[in-house]
Parts: C-alpha cells; structure tokens; sequence
C-alpha cells in the first residue's frame, strides 16, 4: 500500500506548488540542507574528527542517509525508539545516547543488536551493564556499551572517573560486551550565545573528560571512543582534540534560538535556516495584525524567543501566539495605522524557535527548492520511545 504523503501529496512536482500548500506544513529547503550537510562533513574531515550526527534533530532516514553519504560514521539516536527506526532502515553506526534499562526496552535493544550494523548504547550504571550483559550473552551476540559521563548537564553520567573506570572494567571483563569508549555530551552549553563564555565553560568541561580518559588508559583501558559536542560546541570540542565523535544534530536544519549564538570564533553563522513552519492567513480583519493558522500546535515553544518570519510579510512584522490553532502577525506600522497589509489566503514562512520538538509535530517534512515542492518525506521516528 502506497504511503499516505498528506493533502499535498498532489503538488509534488508542480512549478509554484510552494505557495499552494494546505498549511500549517513543515518545509525543508533541500538547497539549505544540503550545504548544511557537505559544511559540517568538511568542517569535521578538516579538524580530523568523526561526525556521528544526532537525528534527534531531524527523525529522518533520508536525511541520516544522506549524513553518511557525506562521510559521517554513523548516527545518533536519543531514544530506543529512534534507534528501531533508523538502524532498522539499515543505518549503520547507531549510537543510542540515553541509557536503556526497562526489561522489555533491553529485550528491543538485544533484539535490535542481532540485525543492527555497528549498534552502541550509553549507561552508567553498574545494574544496567548487568542486565546488558546478561540479556546480550543470552542472545549470544555482543553489545558495545559506552560510557556516559556526566559534564555539566545534570542528568545521565557517572560522577567520577573511578565510576567510569569501575564501569568500563566491568564492560570489558565481560564477554557478551564490548567496552567501545566514553560519551561526555554537553547540553547545558550549547545554547551560551557567547562565544567567549562558552569557551572558558567548554575549556573547563574537556578539562575534565580529559581527566576520566586519562584515568581510563592509566587502567589498561583508553577509549576508542570520546563522543560529545553539539552545534553549538563543534568547533569548541573539535579544536580541543579530545572528542573523536561529534555528536552534532540542529545545525542541518537550524533554528531562531541557534541562529543567535556565535558558533564559530570567525564566523558566527556558517549553518543557513533550511526548516520553516508555511503558515496561511485566515482572518485580516485588524489593523494591526493578522491571524494565521499556525498557532501553538504547530512550533515547540520551549525556547525564549518567537517563531522568526522569514518569508511573506510585510519588513518587520514579527510573529506572535493566539492560542492552540492560531498565530498573529504584527504589523511594523501598527501604530500610525500605516503600511502593507497581508489578506487572507497570504501566507508566511517562519523559521522555528526550536527544531527538535517542532518537527516531532510533524507526519512529514514538505521539501522544497526554490518554489516548487519536490519530494515528501515522512519523519520517521516521530514520538518513537
């Protein structure tokens, strides 16, 4: 049975479809994306580091294939679930980021193992690898277990470098595991929009990881692996020559809260917006603003700024909520009643405040270039646990 691509699975192909949408639609600029793609693929061959993007991002088997396709070694995977989707498609390298300790969730991940090319979990407890071990041996297959060190986030990772020591040697005593390296994943760092505050916090964290490889090669036991970094820290984690594995994933696609930090010390923005919610007027009836039907269903809104308008409104106009099903567009000139209206049936394009959870709203992403919609592709790991 032919997949069901949504109501505009008929405008595929057709020239100008872009702006006959049935809206609100999650568009991906495939021009973007693409150099996207080939910027950080270069960046990471360039500094000698392996790029293990993370699809938590995206939850797309097309976009993860094209990811290897430019040289990336494997991909990431924040839950079971994603890993099911993704290395399920064939995808090798898979590294799940969070621990997996649920019986019947050790039960998936063994039996994912037995067809999963290359598959790596995290954990950072001692019962955990146990079960690992015991569920891995049963299948008669061996696991490679990462890891997780905690860096700063305060949530999953092991709190010292003996923890990490006594639950490497506890992996690699074992004979169903395979001890494959350390993960040290930063999260609390990668939205500092400073470049130099993030630095000195950055220097203090690889300081650290440092601490926990060294004390694991001092044992008989050095890390093949060291996984971390984000967009926000790539070229932090890459110019520190600790992390073999950068585990980036928002900078495919970009968003408004990553588009305000500095990246890179000589160029803050060397990733483009490729994904953007297609919003339509339906109601014009006010001086100073018109009502979309893009509201707080269709845009995550855990980040401190707005959706960013970035096509079809008047210079300046600015984007707002007006409950679940409906957004506002504001008028620069509201004030002096001046200025270009929009009238219903216009539509906006509006780059996403964050993209992770905005495109887990999504059945499909509508991939456009230039004004034409070109391909539908559905996002795969939607909601997947």
């Amino acid at each position: 049975m032919a997949a069901d691509l949504g109501p505009n699975a008929h405008l595929i192909g057709v020239a100008g479809s872009r702006d006959r949408l049935n809206t609100p639609a999650l568009l991906l600029d495939l021009d973007a994306l693409e150099r996207n793609i080939a910027a950080m693929a270069a960046f990471a061959r360039a500094h000698g580091v392996a790029l293990r993007p993370h699809s938590k991002t995206h939850k797309s088997v097309e976009i993860a294939r094209r990811q290897i396709a430019a040289g990336a070694v494997g991909i990431c995977c924040a839950t079971l679930g994603e890993a099911e989707v993704i290395a399920g498609a064939g995808i090798p390298g898979v590294l799940i980021t969070s621990p997996v300790v649920q019986p019947d969730k050790v039960a998936r991940l063994i039996a994912l193992n037995a067809k999963a090319e290359g598959l790596m979990v995290v954990a950072d407890d001692p019962a955990n690898v146990s079960a690992l071990a015991a569920a891995a041996a049963a299948a008669g297959r061996p696991l490679t277990v990462i890891v997780d060190v905690e860096v700063g986030s305060r949530r999953t990772g092991v709190q010292s470098a003996q923890a990490a020591t006594a639950l490497a040697r506890q992996i690699a005593d074992n004979e169903s595991l395979r001890f494959g390296g350390i993960q040290g994943y930063a999260g609390n760092l990668q939205h500092k929009y400073d470049y130099a505050e993030r630095k000195a916090l950055s220097d203090e964290m690889t300081a650290w990881l440092r601490q926990v490889a060294d004390a694991l090669a001092a044992e008989g036991l050095p890390p093949a692996i060291v996984a971390g970094a984000g967009t926000g820290t790539h070229e932090l984690d890459a110019r520190a020559g600790l992390m073999t594995d950068l585990e980036v994933g928002s900078y495919a696609v970009m968003d408004v809260d990553y588009d305000a930090v500095a990246l890179r010390e000589d160029d803050a923005r060397p990733f483009e917006d490729a994904l953007f919610v297609r919003a339509s007027v339906v109601s014009a009836t006010h001086d100073d603003f018109a009502v979309t039907d893009a509201g707080l269903k269709a845009f995550a809104t855990d980040a401190p700024s707005p959706p960013r308008i970035a096509r079809g409104a008047p210079e300046g106009s600015t984007y707002g909520f007006a409950g679940d099903e409906h957004g506002r567009v504001f008028y620069p000139a509201a004030a002096e009643g001046t200025g270009p209206r929009l009238a219903i049936g216009d539509a906006v394009e509006c780059v996403t405040p964050h993209c992770d959870p905005t495109v887990n709203l999504y059945d499909h992403y509508h991939v456009v270039r230039g004004d034409t919609l070109v391909e539908i592709w559905p996002v795969d790991a939607r909601g997947r646990r």
